[in-house]
Parts: structure tokens; C-alpha cells; sequence
């Protein structure tokens, strides 16, 4: 028996295919026989005088379908070895007829109002899984609206990239040639920095308090929701304690489990055997499962402690840059107040639906993104379903499903506690801006596949959902992520890693990085644009990984055979699971070097050559050559790096004092190089200086308002 056709058919009506193929596909030739799935095709065993097909195999082809992940799939077996008369031809019609009868399709949430019936109502005859189970969750209505808003906003911002919505302004230079017609505020700043978004906000802004600034955090949410959990590592987790945010007892407390491994696997039952790779075991990767909520709770009483403010259900509505200090507008969403407040500096951790984001990138916030969704799941699963010691950090059990390679992730909680998470890899297209709804549709449907469970017994505790940025820069200037007095941060700032990480990774590896560099700035009024963009969490190393994300997603409009991405999926871990445990450790927490880049590319070259022919299909010339630019950067910084490192950090430690004194725009940008040179961990002496600062933190507070008025 021989496999002549493997497709997947983006609907999950099983039913209307095969009654397709039953009833209105014609073969053109041969007796077409109706089997419960498809049909069989008996054709002439002649091929010409010469070539019989032997007498015991029958001439025929086997067409059937069967259905998972929420869509279909067809395969076509042919008995004989040898082709039959008009094989191909039967092929070609059957393809064909598939793809005009089944194209594409990426259906829009529904416009609804609220006002007069509920969301569950409203949204019931288009997702009835989502709305069943969201009706089973506390504060389930509320989540579901958030989910509805964050996709409608993410749509708006896709669909119109050369014309974004204007919500930062400048009263000495117009943004974009548009201006503002409201009056500057004279007074002096009321707060060193004003952080919108209370997330990942939270964290930075703690560490800044800290340090005696005077810090304000505006939140939409009441303080202290968040669509999303959070793991970590222990190293990583390091830098909290490090920069004296937390004891380590305290570190401890917001764990709420801590697993003995994490496994990656992808789907292998139709790729080549030499492709498929054994279970890939990170043991350190993403292995603490945080107590999100008592961590927010945590930060902001510190936050609060330390002099900040929270104003929270606070909605962000524009930002007007003057000389000395920015002037928020903002609207208290109870009482639908609008407000003013005014900083030195605005940072914006909003997200990915970040305006602000929006406006300063135009066309180009994002390249990619990850529409996730999921739940943390209380208790229901069966004994033995799953053991609590361990996480799923990448796993798929299907292909390609209407044009997207599903991927999920588990990682256990406190007690019985499950967080769950699905999501793909999605180049931004206005046809097709990816979508939470349809995604939660999938998560509902086929979270039994994935995880053996009766989702009726199941305990739901809260969704979790976002969309996940990504941006395949070409250089560390590649992004905006500043303008005067404005800096971006996080998710809203799009430069985390593109393989398994979201902001908070990227934020929590970098913090110590990204403090620094802010106090330096703040400290010395450096708070122009050319300053500030260069704060960031910019990686050479990570740029080139971005082809690697690519390689993940299906261009929106074509067919891949369904195994494709699986496939390489397959090639990639499967040479990072033949090393030691160490090389996969660094590659997944943006730690690897070029030689180690450089030999692992090599061997998945060796090991499967229509990887490259693969990757020029899915990426393009275009992209191609753009990557090429990351590369040579990489190359270029890796020997930067080889040639300054022993050196450099020790004459910036020696020579700070001067700097500081009579070029700090050059020391600032110093700092930033020391930085690149350290991939993200900077050096000692910068500890000790960070350290040093800590224990002036009662002064810089206390003098704070006397240093912003005199700037």
C-alpha cells in the first residue's frame, strides 16, 4: 500500500466533506464504491501490453477523511506499487475540487452591543463551547467582554497600521504632522514616572520606587487582574532578589509549584522516521509555576509602600510631550472622570494593543504575533492524566489545523492546579489579524484530545488570553521604542524572545538591565528620544532567531502539506535533544553565542536538507535577505565582543565618575554597550554601583521634586 495524498481541509464539518466526496466529486473515471468515510475507486488494471498490476492487489485508490483538532483531513492510498491508469489526473481533479469547494476562511467576530443583553447571548450562536464554559467561571462575563475588546482592538490596530489612532502629542514638534490642540500644563511634574499598564508595569515600577523616584501606575483593570499566568526559572527569578525587590523568603511564597521537568514534543506519526525526534527534557526552563495574583498583591503593597500610587479601572487616553514634562489624560472608568496627571516620564507597559505602540511603528508595530488562549483549571482531571512533578513547555498532537500549527503548554499550580495554554504562530495580515474567539473555540473543543478529561467535571478557574508580539529586527535601532519623554516596555516594546518567552521573561532577565539604564537616564535628564531608544531589551544573538518563528507559521491564503511545520519542528529539537541539557537551557533563555548558532544550523542542514528549500518557501526572499542583515549584525557583534569584553567593564568602572560628570549622554551610551557586550547580564561593578544607589534611596526620594523642578 502506497500514500498518494495527505491534505488537511480547513473546515470541521467532517460530515459536508464526505458527503462532497460521495455525492458530487467526479473522478472522471473508474466505479467510485461509498464507504462510511470517503469512498474506493476501482479503475482499469491495465497500464499498456507490457505492465500488469499483479492480480492480488486490487486496482483501486482509497479515499477517506477523518476529523481532528476542529478540521479535516484526507488521505489517499493506492494498493498496487506501480501508478494506475490516470492516477495523477484523479489526483489533480480531487485537489482541485477540494480547494475551490473548502478555501480559507477566517470568519470575523460578530459586531454586538451590550447594552440591551448580555455577551454570553450575544456571542452564543457564533462560539456556544466558549460561552458554555466562560459561564462556568468566576467573573466568567467580565473575562469574556475583555476577550471580545482585546480582539476588536487588535483588529483595529492591524487594519489600519499607516493610519493609527493618535493618542501621544508634542507641543514643540507635531508627531507624524499631526498635532494637539490642548493647553500645556505649566506646572512642575507631580511624578518621576508614570507607568501605564499594571502588569508587567507593576515590576518595573517597584524597582524604580525603590531606587526614590516617585512613581504612579495606571491600570484599566482593577489592580491585581491579569489575562495571563506566569512561569519562570530559578536563575531567573534571581534578579528580583538581586536588585532587593524581594527576600528570598518572599520568592519562595509566591511559588506555587515548583516541577521536576518540562517536555517538548511535536506530533511525528506522519514525518519521516530519520525526522522524528525523542521528548526533549528542559528541566530549568519555565519550571516555577508563580502565584500570579499574591504576586501582584506583593508588588503593589512595596509599590506603595515605597511613596507610589495605583490608580486602577484608570483608562489611558492620550499623551501630550512638553519641554520639561509629559501631561497624561486619563479617564476613571466607575465614574467616567477624566483626569490630568504629569510626569517626567511616561512608560508605556500596555501591551500589545498599546496605541501608543501603534502610533510610534506605523506600519510596522508588529511582524508577528501568538494569539494565545487557555484557563487555569482548579481540579476535574482524572487520576493519572497528568502528574503534577511535571509541564508540557511546547507540545503539539495534530498538524497543521486551518492554516495553523496548534501548539500547547501545561504547567502545573498550587495543589491541584493546572494552567493551560494553545496557541500558534501568526504573521499579522489584515485578512487574517488572528483571532481569540476562534482560538478559544479550538482550546474548548479539543482540550479532551490533548488531555484526556471530561470538561463538564472540570473546575474552571480563570482564562487566561493575549496576544504575544513579535518583531524581526534587523538592528538594535530597528524598533521605536521611545519617543521624548516616552519609553516602551514588555509586550508593548516587542523584543522578547520569539521562541517560548512573552514580556515577562524578557522584562524579568532584563530588569536589572533596563533599571539601570533608566536611573542613569532619569538621573541625568537624558529623556530624549535619541537616550531612550537605546534602552531596551535588544539582543544580536536573539534577532536571528526570529527566522526560527517564522518557519512556524502558515502564510495566510496557502496550503502546506499538514506535516510541514511538525516536521521542522521535529529536526530543530530533536538536534537540541541529542546535547547536553546546558545547550538546550541557553538556547530557549537567549543565551546561546554564534559558534553554538553556527553548529546547530549546520547539523539540522545535515540531518534534513529540504529544511532550506523549506524555510525560502515559508519566509521568501524578501525575508531572506533581511535575516541575512541579522546575521552579519551577529557576526559583526560577536566580534565586537571578543575584542572589548576583557576590557571594557573595567575601564567604564574606573572612568564613571568622570563621565558622568562631564559627558553623561556618552555615558549613558557606554552603559548601553557594556550591556550588549554582556547579553543582558551586566557586569559586576554595575551590581555594586545598582547597590550603592539602593541605599541612597531615602535621599533621591526626599530630593526628588526640588531635582525635577530645577530640570
Amino acid at each position: 500500500m502506497r500514500e498518494l495524498l495527505y491534505i488537511e481541509i480547513p473546515t470541521p464539518d467532517k460530515a459536508t466533506v464526505c458527503n462532497w466526496l460521495q455525492a458530487e466529486f467526479e473522478p472522471g473515471t473508474g466505479e467510485k464504491e461509498l464507504t462510511s468515510e470517503g469512498f474506493r475507486l476501482r479503475v482499469s488494471k491495465t497500464t499498456n501490453k507490457q505492465e500488469r498490476v499483479p492480480e492480488k492487489l486490487p486496482a483501486e485508490l482509497s479515499v477517506f477523511v477523518w476529523s481532528i483538532q476542529r478540521t479535516t483531513y484526507l488521505k489517499v492510498f493506492r494498493w498496487a506499487e506501480k501508478p494506475l491508469p490516470g492516477e495523477q489526473q484523479i489526483l489533480l481533479r480531487l485537489m482541485s475540487g477540494i480547494r475551490k469547494r473548502f478555501p480559507h476562511h477566517y470568519p470575523e467576530p460578530p459586531a454586538i452591543d451590550c447594552s440591551d443583553v448580555s455577551i454570553f447571548t450575544s456571542l452564543a450562536p457564533y462560539y456556544p463551547l466558549t460561552v458554555k464554559y466562560f459561564q462556568k467561571m468566576p467573573n466568567g462575563e467580565y473575562d469574556l467582554a475583555r476577550v471580545y475588546w482585546w480582539e476588536q482592538r487588535w483588529r483595529e490596530g492591524v487594519r489600519n497600521p499607516q493610519k493609527p489612532r493618535q493618542v501621544v502629542f508634542s507641543h514643540s514638534e507635531n508627531i507624524r504632522g499631526q498635532g494637539s490642540n490642548s493647553s500645556p500644563v505649566s506646572s512642575s511634574p507631580q511624578f518621576d514616572l508614570i507607568y501605564v499598564g499594571g502588569a508587567l508595569g507593576v515590576i518595573h515600577a517597584a524597582v524604580m520606587a525603590k531606587l526614590g523616584y516617585r512613581v504612579l501606575l495606571i491600570e484599566r483593570l482593577p489592580f491585581g487582574r491579569m489575562n495571563r499566568e506566569w512561569n519562570i526559572s530559578r536563575d531567573e527569578i534571581q534578579s528580583l532578589i538581586n536588585l532587593g525587590l524581594f527576600t528570598s523568603a518572599e520568592v519562595e511564597s509566591i511559588i506555587g509549584r515548583e516541577y521536576k521537568d518540562g517536555f517538548n514534543k511535536f506530533f511525528d506519526a506522519y514525518i519521516n522516521d530519520k525526522l522524528k525526534a525523542p521528548v526533549l527534557h528542559t528541566p530549568t526552563v519555565l519550571n516555577l509555576g508563580l502565584d500570579s495574583d499574591k504576586l501582584l498583591r506583593l508588588l503593589g503593597q512595596k509599590l506603595r509602600t515605597l511613596g507610589g500610587e495605583i490608580w486602577d479601572e484608570t483608562e489611558f487616553i492620550q499623551a501630550e510631550v512638553e519641554k520639561s514634562q509629559v501631561v497624561i489624560n486619563v479617564k476613571h472608568l466607575p465614574n467616567q472622570i477624566n483626569k490630568q496627571v504629569s510626569g517626567r516620564l511616561l512608560v508605556d507597559a500596555m501591551g500589545t494593543a498599546s496605541p501608543i505602540a501603534w502610533q510610534l511603528n506605523g506600519g510596522r508595530a508588529f511582524d508577528s504575533v501568538c494569539p494565545t488562549v487557555g484557563a487555569v483549571i482548579e481540579r476535574g482531571f482524572e487520576t493519572g492524566v497528568w502528574d503534577s512533578q511535571y509541564g508540557d513547555v511546547l507540545n503539539s498532537h495534530g498538524d497543521i489545523s486551518r492554516g495553523r500549527q496548534l501548539i500547547w503548554e501545561l504547567f502545573p499550580g498550587a495543589n491541584e492546579e493546572i494552567t493551560i495554554y494553545l496557541f500558534h504562530y501568526h504573521e499579522v495580515q489584515s485578512e487574517n489579524p488572528g483571532s481569540l474567539l476562534e482560538m478559544y473555540e479550538d482550546f474548548f473543543s479539543i482540550l479532551p484530545e490533548y488531555r484526556r478529561c471530561d470538561l463538564d467535571k472540570l473546575v474552571w478557574k480563570k482564562p487566561t488570553f493575549g496576544y504575544i508580539p513579535g518583531h524581526f529586527s534587523v538592528g538594535s535601532s530597528d524598533r521605536t521604542v521611545a519617543f521624548d519623554r516616552l519609553i516602551a516596555i514588555g509586550d508593548a516594546a516587542s523584543l522578547q524572545s520569539p521562541l517560548v518567552f512573552t514580556g515577562f521573561g524578557s522584562l524579568v532577565r532584563n530588569l536589572e538591565r533596563l533599571t539601570t539604564l533608566l536611573d542613569t537616564a532619569l538621573k541625568h535628564d537624558l529623556l530624549s528620544f535619541q537616550n531612550l531608544n537605546r534602552i531596551s531589551a535588544f539582543q544580536s544573538n536573539v534577532s536571528v532567531t526570529w527566522l526560527f518563528s517564522k518557519g512556524m507559521m502558515v502564510p495566510t491564503g496557502k496550503f502546506l502539506p499538514p506535516q510541514r511545520i511538525n516536521a521542522m519542528l521535529n529536526t530543530f529539537f530533536g538536534l537540541l535533544a541529542s546535547e547536553p541539557t546546558e545547550v538546550a537551557d541557553n538556547f530557549i533563555k537567549d543565551r546561546f553565542d554564534w559558534y553554538t548558532f553556527n553548529r546547530l544550523a549546520l547539523k539540522a542542514a545535515r540531518k534534513n536538507p529540504a529544511l532550506l528549500l523549506w524555510i525560502w518557501q515559508l519566509a521568501g526572499l524578501k525575508d531572506l535577505l533581511r535575516w541575512l542583515g541579522n546575521y552579519f549584525d551577529f557576526s559583526r557583534h560577536t566580534l565586537i565582543r571578543a575584542l572589548l569584553r576583557g576590557w571594557f567593564p573595567s575601564f567604564l568602572s574606573r572612568k564613571q565618575s568622570w563621565f558622568e560628570q562631564h559627558h553623561p549622554a556618552l555615558w549613558l551610551r557606554l552603559l548601553v554597550i557594556s550591556y550588549a557586550l554582556s547579553t543582558g547580564t551586566h557586569p559586576q561593578h554595575l551590581k555594586q554601583e545598582l547597590g550603592d544607589r539602593r541605599q541612597d534611596s531615602g535621599v533621591r526620594r526626599q530630593d526628588s521634586g526640588v531635582r525635577s523642578q530645577e530640570m
